[in-house]
């Protein structure tokens, strides 16, 4: 009998997510996946999954999760209380579960992302070679809902013979590398200076598309917009209004506000979990582009 996941409580948005579908951006689909990419191959690896079995995204936490048969879970990502069976948790750790038992997320109090990987994966229907949910591109499984199973896969590795993988805090104000460009005559000349020294906040509008940011206005050199080209995540595109738009996971592949600078991959973990009202700094990246 194949192993199933029921969602007693998806909390305020949960997805199923793995590593995404890249190289498809020139028939126009995006790579999707994980916002937070390393906290989902760490949840992987604490199960003995291949770091691109699909797992469940969870927004602020709050979700929970019931298990058919005895299974090994991991948390990772923002941290939050984590019951399993009615017993307390720790994160970045596996968690053993028995038929029956639940997994309960209290909401995270910091970032915006939890993670939970099952052992085996969970084993949706794959579409266009991923099981990623694309918010924007309405790609992959819905969102997960209360009552709805999800089957468990059989893709595993060996236990990793590990029970704890310590991960540092993520920081109250989260400083973020760039790489200028590629848009830069767009801009006038002090307008990378102020992105770089000047501190911006986080609005209500944060999805997996992106985060629309306040601060310093980004002045133009230049009126009327470009042409759609192509968008890359970690892109920081500036509307009229001056104020950045930062793209993460579902980002759409092209875009027609100029790009003042990138955040550089490194940074795009700790870009997907800043939450709404957090304050961001940018800082010009050290490595030549």
């Amino acid at each position: 009998m194949t192993a199933k996941i029921e969602v007693v409580r998806p909390g305020i948005f949960a997805t199923v997510q793995d590593l995404g579908r890249p190289g498809l951006a020139a028939i126009g689909v995006g790579r999707s996946g994980a916002a937070d990419r390393g906290a989902l191959r760490l949840a992987n690896r604490l199960v003995g999954n291949p770091e691109h079995n699909a797992a469940i995204e969870a927004t602020l936490g709050g979700l929970v999760l019931r298990f058919s048969t005895h299974t090994t879970v991991a948390v990772t990502g923002a941290p939050c209380a984590i019951t399993a069976g009615g017993r307390a948790a720790g994160p970045h750790a596996p968690i053993l579960l028995g038929p029956g038992e639940e997994l309960v997320l209290g909401m995270a109090t910091k970032g915006l992302r939890c993670y939970v990987a099952v052992r085996g994966g969970v084993d949706v229907a794959p579409v266009l070679g991923a099981r990623a949910t694309d918010t924007l591109g309405k790609l992959g499984p819905p969102a997960l809902s209360a009552g709805m199973t999800l089957p468990v896969g059989q893709r595993v590795l060996e236990h990793p013979g590990v029970d704890l993988a310590p991960r540092p805090d993520l920081p109250d104000e989260p400083v973020l590398r760039v790489t200028p460009g590629p848009r830069l005559d767009w801009f006038t000349g002090d307008a990378l200076s102020t992105l770089v020294t000047g501190e911006y906040t986080a609005t209500a509008d944060v999805d997996r598309v992106g985060v629309r940011l306040g601060g310093p206005v980004l002045s133009r050199a230049r009126t009327g917009e470009l042409p759609p080209e192509a968008a890359v995540p970690g892109a920081l595109q500036i509307p009229p209004s001056g104020q950045p738009i930062l793209f993460l996971a579902d980002h759409p592949v092209t875009g027609g506000y100029p790009v003042l600078a990138v955040v550089d991959e490194d940074d795009l973990d700790l870009a997907a979990q800043v939450r709404p009202g957090q304050r961001v700094r940018f800082r010009r990246s050290l490595t030549p582009a």
